[in-house]
C-alpha cells in the first residue's frame, strides 16, 4: 500500500473530493480558486484547503504532483 492510498483511507469522503478537486484543477492547469503559494528556498509550490495539503511543482506549463500530506509541524520538510 502506498502512503496516498494509506492517506486517503484516513480521510473523510469531503475530504478526498476537496483533494481530487484541487488535484483536477492543477492538472488542468486552472489554479483560480486554490491557495497556492512557492515555498521558500525550493521550486516547490503548496495547495492548500483546510489540513490538507497538495504539494508540487511545474515542469514546462504543467503541474507535477509530489505528496499529498495531512498538515502538520513536518509537512514541508
Amino acid at each position: 500500500m502506498d502512503k496516498i492510498e494509506k492517506l486517503f483511507r484516513k480521510l473523510s469522503e469531503k475530504e478526498r473530493e476537496s483533494i481530487a478537486d484541487i488535484v483536477e484543477k492543477l492538472v488542468a492547469g486552472k489554479s483560480a480558486g486554490l491557495n497556492i503559494e512557492k515555498i521558500e528556498g525550493t521550486d516547490f509550490f503548496r495547495a492548500k484547503k483546510g489540513r490538507l495539503r497538495v504539494i508540487f511543482h511545474y515542469v514546462k506549463k504543467s503541474a507535477i504532483i509530489d505528496s499529498i500530506k495531512l498538515r502538520n509541524e513536518r509537512t514541508y520538510k
